[in-house]
């Protein structure tokens, strides 16, 4: 089981930026495919960023161009820039992982990633 630590979740206000960053408390010698994932009140948990074992990385339109994910698998962290953030950002975001190294099937469905995060609260406010 991966142990996954999330830090870095903050109040900002709109139009700044956060860095997010998770830590794998282990690392398959095969890489996973990797992701971040948000919820906000009243809302599902969507999707936002996702990254395959060999750095392939994928977007959720909403915050295409304005995220970036990134993974170090030397230092076992998976990052989530985050710029011109708007209010409607705000949630809370979690990494995951999947024991697989691409994202298929199904590679924004919740229920394919196995391990998960606590959570990091982001407050973006106009």
């Amino acid at each position: 089981q991966v142990q996954l630590v999330e830090s870095g979740g903050d109040s900002v206000l709109a139009g700044g930026s956060l860095r997010l960053s998770c830590a794998a408390s282990e690392w398959l010698y095969n890489r996973r495919c990797m992701g971040w994932f948000r919820r906000a009140p009243g809302k599902e948990r969507e999707g936002v960023a996702i990254v395959t074992g060999g750095d392939s990385r994928y977007y959720a339109d909403s915050v295409k161009d304005r995220f970036t994910i990134s993974r170090d698998d030397s230092k076992r962290t998976l990052d989530l820039q985050m710029n011109s953030l708007k209010p409607e950002d705000s949630a809370i975001y979690s990494c995951a992982s999947r024991p697989s190294y691409e994202c298929v099937p199904a590679p924004w469905s919740e229920d394919k990633y196995t391990s998960w995060g606590q959570g990091t609260q982001v407050t973006v406010s106009s």
